[in-house]
């Protein structure tokens, strides 16, 4: 099974349907039997695996479309649970920490002014993108920071 896995794999890159870093990452995957949590010796959070706590902890942050604050209050919950046993629960959780006070100020700021009202919408589109990209670049084991972050929690 895992020849023919390979043998797609690698049909995959000459074809130039994935890249050559896409390529090794996969093939490492594939030849070693261990799932790659269990070879890092990271943790399951909650029962998820460590990409699967990542994505939802990113995705979690529109949960203040269906209850107000939410949005901020689960992913500082996800965080701070697990900040301590998991480093990449860290990193992830200080990212979207300071993407949310970001963005926050940015759009305080924008709409305070009658022209910066449509900016700031734009600004909210961009940044329901944003965590777009990031969810899944998380689920794909990918640390990707916000833009137009400022550093607040280091």
């Amino acid at each position: 099974m895992k020849y023919e896995d390979l043998k797609i794999l690698d049909e995959l890159r000459e074809k130039g349907s994935i890249t050559e870093e896409e390529y090794q990452r996969e093939k490492a995957k594939m030849l070693n039997d261990e799932p790659s949590d269990a070879k890092s010796g990271k943790q399951p959070l909650f029962g998820l695996t460590e990409n699967t706590f990542l994505m939802l902890m990113h995705l979690s942050q529109f949960a203040g479309a269906i209850v107000p604050l939410a949005g901020f209050v689960v992913p500082i919950i996800m965080w701070t649970t697990q900040k301590d046993v998991n480093a990449n629960v860290d990193l992830h959780g200080k990212n979207i920490l300071n993407a949310i006070i970001s963005y926050a100020i940015y759009a305080l700021i924008l709409t305070i002014t009658v022209i910066g009202i449509p900016v700031a919408i734009v600004l909210g589109v961009l940044y329901a993108v944003f965590v777009i990209i990031a969810t899944v670049k998380a689920n794909n084991g990918e640390y990707w920071k916000y833009p137009f972050t400022i550093q607040f929690i280091k």
